[in-house]
């Protein structure tokens, strides 16, 4: 459909501009062009022929004295030279003298040359005093005329005959004789109207060709961006999987198929851990829910103890800190994909932290009976959120712990290592399986789904503190193996001293 207001119609109407500009441009600077080296060519062939008739003239006119001619004005006179000289016959008159002296050979052989010539050059001659010694016939009964020059000089201007008729004219003037060789401007400027007719013909059809092939072009090109945009409305939440089809060749079209495909498939997977999370939140606030109903209805169907009923309140208190743990742990997310969350970084001693927590974890270790110790602790400064790097080993050794059998062990380190703080937590628990390893920082995510609720795991607890890692420019990265126990490294850069 044709619309203004569609890129292929003003891709059309651009091109057609541009190409109508640069005719335009092209026609006017190829007809000046043009007109400048024909007249530049007359020019040069007038400037030939006078040096032709000087140099032919001269050396005769040295010996004999010129003398003034008569013109043969019947065809009969006429026809009796051309076939002494044997040449063909023309419309032109020539010039002989009176009697048969050394001019008549001058005069013959300059008329036979006048007779070869292809152009319709008008030739007059004059002595030192002005007086006509020969003219062409093709000047009729006027005569050229133009004021004396200097000795020995060219002169080449454009006067106009008795007519009015514009003539390019050289003049050569020497001792002996005054020349000028004349030719009609008319001829030229018949071949410039011939080019400006075929200019003024050819760019409304190179207009109309361009138009009607740009348009068919432009919407040849840019049905695959149709075909996009279509596929792309058709693409809802229920069928996201499907792609653009991407063309043979490998233009912009096809990157831009390419990227979009890109796109739907961060979506899509952005959708599915969408789904996946609500799932999962929805499973894990569920659970505790259910239980404290299912204790809460318990307790009033019947009358109990006192001791009853102070289990049944531990209980609901247990699921509820363990809801409590949830919402504020996805608030904590949720947060931080907004940017929402402040932060306070200042340069902090990160073994201070690490010194502290080694004293609190140590007595959640003790529950299970497993053993704390501590290798190599170097003294690094960070730039850093105390609280949240607080809450970021706490979360790992918290993990590691989780994860470990009874009187199992897990070890610390902390270390300067190439300008970054790595902080080393190792313990002997059951392990992460390979294709576990890259799942962990997932939400809601656990590699061993029977143990995560007894040991009161959220599967919130890596996520946050991948998170926390990377606002301050650093990873977590983990070595593991099923039943070899896991290594998660911490890498944060530290403050150089």
């Amino acid at each position: 459909m044709f619309s203004f207001s569609s890129i292929k119609t003003r891709l059309t109407l651009w091109y057609t501009v541009i190409l109508c500009g640069t005719l335009i441009l092209f026609g006017t600077v190829a007809f000046f062009t043009a007109e400048t080296q024909l007249f530049k060519n007359l020019d040069l062939s007038l400037s030939n022929e006078v040096v032709w008739l000087k140099n032919f003239i001269e050396p005769k006119a040295k010996r004999v004295r010129l003398k003034k001619q008569r013109s043969l004005q019947t065809r009969q006179e006429a026809d009796s030279i051309l076939l002494a000289k044997k040449v063909s016959r023309t419309k032109e008159q020539f010039i002989v003298e009176e009697d048969t002296t050394e001019f008549d050979v001058i005069w013959n052989q300059i008329y036979e040359h006048t007779l070869l010539s292809q152009k319709k050059q008008l030739i007059q001659i004059e002595d030192r005093n002005g007086d006509l010694l020969y003219k062409s016939y093709s000047l009729g009964e006027g005569t050229l005329s133009f004021e004396s020059i200097p000795v020995n000089t060219t002169k080449l201007v454009t006067i106009y005959d008795s007519s009015g008729r514009p003539l390019r004219l050289a003049i050569y003037q020497s001792r002996y004789a005054k020349i000028l060789v004349a030719y009609p401007e008319s001829d030229v400027y018949e071949v410039l109207n011939s080019l400006f007719s075929v200019l003024l013909l050819l760019v409304p059809v190179v207009v109309l060709v361009s138009i009607l092939g740009g348009y068919f072009l432009s919407n040849r090109s840019l049905r695959p961006v149709e075909n996009i945009n279509l596929t792309a409305r058709s693409i809802t939440a229920t069928n996201l999987n499907q792609r653009l089809q991407k063309g043979i060749v490998d233009d912009e079209i096809s990157r831009l198929a390419d990227t979009i495909n890109e796109m739907f498939d961060r979506l899509q997977q952005s959708f599915e851990q969408m789904k996946q999370f609500s799932a999962d939140a929805s499973h894990e606030l569920r659970t505790p829910l259910t239980i404290i109903r299912g204790e809460i209805e318990l307790a009033l169907s019947s009358k109990q103890s006192v001791e009853e009923y102070r289990r049944t309140l531990a209980s609901v208190l247990e699921e509820t800190i363990r809801l409590s743990t949830i919402t504020d742990d996805l608030l904590t997310l949720a947060q931080s994909e907004r940017n929402d969350l402040q932060f306070n970084k200042e340069t902090i001693s990160i073994t201070s932290i690490i010194t502290e927590l080694f004293e609190d974890i140590t007595l959640l270790a003790s529950e299970k009976n497993i053993q704390i110790t501590k290798k190599q602790i170097d003294e690094i400064q960070i730039v850093g959120d105390s609280i949240r790097l607080r809450q970021l080993f706490l979360n790992i050794l918290d993990n590691s712990i989780k994860y470990t059998h009874p009187n199992g062990n897990v070890s610390i380190s902390l270390l300067q290592k190439d300008g970054f703080a790595e902080f080393i937590v190792e313990d002997s628990g059951i392990g992460i399986a390979i294709d576990d390893l890259t799942k962990i920082f997932d939400r809601f995510y656990r590699a061993d789904k029977g143990r995560s609720r007894s040991q009161g795991g959220t599967g919130l607890g890596l996520s946050i503190a991948n998170w926390i890692a990377k606002i301050h420019n650093g990873k977590i990265s983990v070595q593991s193996g099923i039943g070899k126990g896991s290594t998660f490294i911490i890498s944060i850069p530290s403050v150089t001293k």
